[in-house]
């Protein structure tokens, strides 16, 4: 028969055992823990060399029944294959964990529906929320935002605490560089018709050609794909441009890819440029041409504000908070020919 010893030696230790060493009610072990500015500094650190010595860990789960906190944010993006969210996910992964939290990650498959029963299973698991590149309405997303802290990336929605990348600045440089290579009219090829980006990204074309005295035309919408920019290709060839800005980088490996296909050379018949700067856009041959947005940043920025606003800080800028893009040149554009 085992002794009370070995037994003891065997259970768990709770927080009624590291009450009794230290001297103190449970109620006082539990708010040490879970609240500690609501505690005696003496005292709670007495507490926690008491809990040391024991081998006593806190319940991280019995922590957010009795105090709402999770330490959990979730992470919404519209496409986990994407490699684009590979360095934000980096980025809000790195904050989050600077701030011991951890970052649930969901996929909304590019659509709305998924997107929104998504955020609904997670919402009474998590304190806050990043929702990037968002396929769901303005109103659907002021709906989120009421019942947790939000935050809403590659997107400006009023009254929501938004990051952003400076767009028209860098369609803007896309621009200058083309009309320097002599090209005078320039393509682009939309991405989804849900996508704010892709919008913004539209009419700062339209501006800057204007300015420039530059003819702009577009096509599409397509998936944000390699595919997508290959199945593009077959309605540009009617009127081939000399220059072309796809919506993001893997339209614009796909649209090379699709023109190689048909025998026109990039960049001697087609200049392209791309948007994002995701890895393999230094890897294909030629090498792309890309607005460079900073996206380790931007999911370190997002995390952080979170936390601010999980915290209690309060939201008051109506403006998104924007963050600078650049003109990485490869070898995807060249002087024009036609």
């Amino acid at each position: 028969m085992a002794d009370d010893g070995d037994e003891a030696a065997k259970r768990p230790v709770t927080i009624y055992d590291v009450a009794r060493a230290a001297g103190v009610a449970p109620s006082t072990v539990s708010r040490a823990f879970a609240r500690p500015g609501r505690v005696n500094a003496d005292t709670a650190a007495r507490i926690r060399q008491v809990a040391a010595e024991l081998g006593y860990r806190a319940n991280p789960m019995a922590q957010a029944l009795s105090t709402s906190r999770t330490k959990m944010i979730a992470l919404m993006i519209s496409d986990v294959t994407n490699p684009f969210y590979s360095e934000l996910i980096r980025g809000a992964q790195l904050a989050a964990s600077e701030a011991e939290y951890t970052v649930l990650l969901a996929d909304a498959r590019e659509s709305d529906v998924v997107e929104r029963l998504s955020l609904e299973r997670v919402l009474p698991a998590v304190e806050g929320i990043v929702i990037g590149s968002s396929r769901m309405s303005d109103s659907s997303l002021r709906v989120i935002a009421k019942q947790k802290p939000t935050i809403v990336l590659n997107r400006d929605v009023a009254g929501l605490p938004s990051v952003v990348t400076d767009n028209p600045r860098g369609v803007r440089r896309a621009v200058e560089h083309l009309g320097e290579l002599g090209h005078q009219q320039i393509t682009y090829v939309a991405g989804p018709e849900a996508s704010w980006a892709d919008g913004a990204r539209w009419r700062a074309l339209r501006e800057a050609g204007h300015e420039l005295q530059l003819h702009t035309r577009r096509v599409g919408p397509v998936p944000p794909t390699v595919v997508g920019g290959r199945g593009v290709v077959e309605k540009l060839l009617d009127n081939l441009p000399t220059a072309v800005l796809a919506y993001n980088d893997l339209v614009a490996i796909g649209l090379m890819r699709g023109l190689a296909a048909a025998g026109i050379d990039v960049p001697r018949d087609v200049s392209v440029i791309g948007f994002d700067n995701i890895m393999a856009a230094e890897l294909v041959t030629p090498g792309l041409t890309t607005v460079a947005a900073p996206l380790r940043t931007m999911g370190v920025t997002a995390v952080k504000n979170l936390q601010a606003i999980i915290n209690g800080a309060l939201h008051r800028s109506e403006a998104a908070f924007v963050l600078p893009t650049r003109l990485v040149q490869r070898e995807s554009t060249a002087r024009a020919r036609r």
